[in-house]
């Protein structure tokens, strides 16, 4: 190929973070070392009788003791509830079982073949990453679904599909929170914003569009930041592909035509049956209680209807291609996919008892009100202040897998403290959603770490987590320094950041 016949060995940095990254152990093996840390960690503060006050309500916060009796009282009937309850597990593996299905049958990679034939390989980056931004719509989905088409893509031109992988990757983790449409991180942000200005007036509030113009400017630019690193860099890098015959899909057949001609169908009759359910004023799917899509069961079912959806679209593509000849073949065809994702379970164990250790210790409080306390009494303003509010809340991601739950905590002291600065709350809203967005693929507390690492080793099979952190190591360090011009450059020309909302307050 090409883009991948010379391999170019890692700088020195590079080289040291995968010499280092290798020596991490198995991600099972770190978090139950991660457990006793904390475990040891909490029983230390405990004793000193440490405590931080919560600037939301006054009260103190304590580290619980997880060694404790109170401590092991808990921990013991709660190991199988914090595994089988542990939320994302649910929607990874159902999303998989879905997207599965349709790529067993074919219709992924029919599909990305016939958007190749109209695609230039040399422009490839940029729409992978497009779509990725572009996929946010169907929020933690996104994240499970887009890699992988990510790294078909690439496939189909005769590009390295690992590049591929690590562009969808940066698009949708890295660049989580850019969106060119109104999402459920609107949503959410923006009522913890609200709620927090209200103790320096009620007059002023955050909505969900308050951040749109600065959100979708930045899916435009990271598109372009982002595919230049993956043409120029990432790519570049990588050993030569030796996937075969795989390294460029066959053309389509005149039955895989047909069956891309019948999804499409089977697409659109979906799509408007959803559009029945959802668009009429008192449609179903509404919110029940103010009419509105933003939120609603639909919103919150996104992840069951695109489930739905590729269940839909990909029984038509198999029926049409003789994939699916009969009801009993659609169970066997889900076997694999669930084969793979064997790796991910196994992982996932000790990786939501650490969670839910962490919540219930309140560690992840504790240390959030207790950083953010050093920042306020240095009495940081202005430009420092927004460095700080980003460094700040780009630490904590790699601790707390919630942004809602990090700005939960930050906004009662930063929103306010902007405000006071004269600064209007969606600015601080913004900045941090760059910080908490731009390190998502490094946090080691993410569910998704593991599955990104398991895509990875579908294409390179002896690849570790320092094989990973190497590859997307570039896209956090490139989307944070873009993301901080950008802010930067936006504040100096004094730039609405939503509809008629500017980072100062007038």
């Amino acid at each position: 190929m090409e883009a991948t016949t010379e391999n170019r060995s890692p700088g020195k940095l590079f080289s040291w973070i995968e010499r280092v990254g290798n020596k991490v152990p198995n991600p099972f093996l770190l978090f139950v070392y991660l457990i006793v840390v904390l475990m040891v960690a909490t029983a230390v503060l405990s004793s000193l009788d440490v405590a931080v006050k919560n600037p939301a309500n006054g009260e103190l916060v304590r580290v619980n003791n997880l060694l404790s009796v109170a401590g092991i009282q808990w921990i013991l009937p709660n190991i199988i509830k914090n595994f089988s309850g542990f939320t994302p597990l649910g929607s990874i593996l159902a999303l998989v079982i879905g997207a599965g299905l349709a790529e067993k049958v074919g219709l992924l990679q029919s599909l990305m073949v016939k958007m190749a034939s109209r695609v230039s390989r040399r422009y490839a980056s940029y729409m992978v990453l497009f779509i990725a931004f572009f996929s946010h719509i169907s929020s933690d989905a996104a994240l499970v679904v887009m890699p992988p088409l990510g790294a078909l893509i690439f496939l189909a031109v005769g590009r390295h599909p690992v590049a591929g992988l690590m562009a969808a990757i940066a698009g949708v983790a890295s660049g989580f929170t850019a969106n060119l449409l109104i999402v459920t991180t609107d949503v959410l942000l923006s009522g913890i914003s609200s709620e927090a200005a209200k103790a320096v007036s009620d007059t002023v509030h955050v909505s969900v569009i308050d951040n749109w113009y600065f959100m979708a400017s930045s899916v435009i630019v990271l598109t372009i930041a982002g595919a230049l690193l993956t043409d120029k860099f990432v790519e570049p890098r990588l050993p030569a592909w030796n996937g075969g015959n795989s390294d460029r899909l066959p053309p389509l057949t005149a039955l895989e035509n047909r069956g891309l001609k019948a999804a499409g169908i089977a697409a659109l009759v979906f799509i408007a049956l959803m559009a029945l359910l959802v668009v009429p004023e008192h449609a179903p799917l509404r919110n029940p209680k103010t009419g509105g899509i933003i939120p609603s069961p639909f919103i919150q079912g996104i992840v069951p209807i695109i489930i739905l959806f590729f269940f839909v679209v990909a029984i038509a593509y198999g029926a049409v291609t003789k994939q699916i000849r009969r009801a009993d073949d659609i169970p066997q065809l889900l076997v694999d996919p669930m084969k793979s994702m064997a790796g991910f379970i196994v992982m996932v164990f000790p990786l939501s008892q650490f969670v839910a250790f962490f919540n219930w210790s309140n560690m992840g409080k504790f240390m959030a009100i207790g950083l953010t306390d050093v920042l306020e009494s240095a009495g940081i303003s202005g430009a420092p202040a927004f460095m700080g509010l980003m460094f700040l809340s780009a630490f904590l991601c790699m601790f707390i897998a919630s942004g809602s739950a990090i700005w939960s905590i930050l906004a009662p002291v930063f929103v306010p403290m902007f405000m006071l600065l004269g600064f209007h709350p969606a600015f601080a809203q913004m900045i941090f959603r760059i910080a908490d967005s731009a390190v998502l693929p490094l946090a080691p507390m993410s569910p998704f770490l593991p599955l990104f690492l398991g895509f990875l080793q579908r294409y390179q099979k002896d690849a570790q987590l320092g094989t990973y952190y190497v590859l997307i190591f570039p896209y956090p360090l490139v989307f944070f320094t873009t993301w901080i011009v950008l802010l930067l450059a936006w504040y100096a020309l004094g730039l609405p950041i939503g509809p008629g909302v500017y980072p100062r307050l007038h």
